[in-house]
């Protein structure tokens, strides 16, 4: 039977870290750090996410704004919120909330924040430093993902990881986080699989890391995968039972030495993260060590 690796539990620690450091920053600079949250439309999901970050903001006292915008809004007019926000020196963290409605460009959008800002970790200039090794903010999901290897006592050195999905989002960024040359929660071999993987189980029984972002309910099963694998499931699908990751846990859990659940794995995790790059970008400002 599978240890649980519950992500949160994980994340209550880590949010203590993270209330020492901003008693830190408050302490020595007199800063606050702050997050402002863009919400575009009325996207009933997305209202959920911001006000979860809005919540775990007040939990920590970090200050939040919160922007609401028309979802008919003129792309122009977001760009001007975002120029707005990058000058306002209590804002040290901005997140433009995602989707974005059909007329507007996310592309153009996230490269308008600038990168000291950019605590979600998608603009070009983060992305680059990520691939080179040199971070300054991690995207939010993998670094969780990391996280919980790294906590759960999961050795990635010389680990055969494979990642199912290719976004931009996680399975990119996760990859390429993974094969960084550094002893902690990397120096692994990793394997990207996809829509054009041929032989999928043929990639996910190698591994000893299985990493899934697919975002179909219940795609991997105990048949594809070996015993005594860890199992890392970033998926959220929502069925008339309630919510599932892209594992089914059920069976996996029987043959894997460790699996995260859905919900309570990934995604608290995701979260405090965002706390964790925004305390960052403040010492950042701060002229804090990091």
């Amino acid at each position: 039977m599978a240890i649980i690796i519950k992500g949160s539990e994980i994340a209550k620690n880590i949010k203590q870290e993270l209330k020492n450091e901003i008693d830190n920053i408050l302490s020595n600079k007199n800063i606050i750090p702050g997050l402002a949250t863009v919400l575009v439309g009325d996207d009933e999901a997305s209202k959920v996410y911001v006000g979860a970050k809005e919540k775990m903001c007040r939990e920590l006292g970090m200050r939040s704004e919160r922007i609401n915008l028309p979802a008919d809004i003129p792309e122009r007019e977001l760009l001007v919120t975002i120029a707005r926000l990058n000058e306002d020196p209590r804002i040290h963290g901005i997140l433009v909330q995602l989707p974005l409605p059909p007329h507007i460009d996310e592309t153009r959008i996230l490269n308008a924040v600038v990168p000291v800002k950019d605590v979600d970790g998608f603009h070009p200039a983060n992305l680059g430093k990520l691939m080179l090794g040199v971070p300054d903010f991690l995207p939010c999901t993998p670094q969780g993902i990391q996280e919980l290897l790294i906590r759960a006592g999961i050795e990635t050195d010389g680990a055969e990881v494979v990642v199912v999905g290719r976004s931009n989002i996680v399975g990119k960024p996760i990859a390429n986080m993974l094969i960084q040359r550094q002893k902690k929660g990397a120096n692994a071999t990793v394997t990207v699989c996809h829509t054009g993987t041929r032989d999928l189980t043929f990639h996910t029984k190698r591994a000893d890391i299985l990493i899934v972002a697919a975002g179909r309910p219940k795609f991997i099963t105990a048949d594809m995968v070996k015993d005594g694998v860890v199992v890392i499931d970033v998926g959220v699908n929502r069925l008339e039972t309630g919510l599932v990751g892209d594992v089914d846990f059920d069976s996996v859990k029987e043959k894997a030495r460790a699996i995260t659940p859905v919900p309570g794995g990934v995604g608290p995790m995701t979260i405090v993260m965002l706390m964790r790059n925004t305390v960052r970008a403040a010492k950042m400002h701060a002229g804090l060590p990091l």
